[in-house]
């Protein structure tokens, strides 16, 4: 997908999934819903879209991170999600970046109890019969 946009949304995706890496170099990517990055490690970090004009990383629980540089600029009513817009002219504060996925991996580290699954007091859920999708609250495990 990076390579089939032929422009600078790629270059950009690309310097986002390097940075992941860097970030945690545990993290796991994948490529779900139509050709979406995904990125997570101990639950969903985050994903990149491209769209018309900008790439958009959306963090999944980024209303709960710090944000010191105030990189997140979009989504900023919701209560769980936060994401970065970025256009073709911004310059990207690695460092800044680098330091909002940590703190999405941390976050998503306390949410498991040490125990390396949800604790009881976790809001991830899961769907029955799946390992990877969010199950609805009080579905038996």
């Amino acid at each position: 997908m990076i390579v089939r946009l032929g422009d600078w949304r790629g270059e950009r995706i690309g310097q986002i999934r390097r940075l992941m890496r860097e970030a945690e170099p545990e993290i796991v990517e994948e490529w779900k819903w139509m050709g979406t990055p995904t990125w997570s490690r101990d639950g969903l970090v985050a994903i990149a879209n491209p769209h018309a004009g900008k790439v958009k990383v959306t963090f999944a629980h980024g209303a709960h991170l710090p944000d010191p540089r105030r990189l997140f600029n979009a989504g900023l009513g919701g209560s769980e999600w936060r994401a970065v817009d970025i256009l073709e002219t911004d310059a990207v504060d690695e460092a800044a970046l680098k330091d909002l996925i940590r703190a999405a991996v941390n976050f998503n580290r306390s949410r498991l109890g040490g125990t390396g699954r949800p604790s009881r007091r976790s809001k991830v859920a899961r769907r029955p019969g799946s390992r990877t999708a969010p199950r609805t609250s009080g579905s038996p495990r």
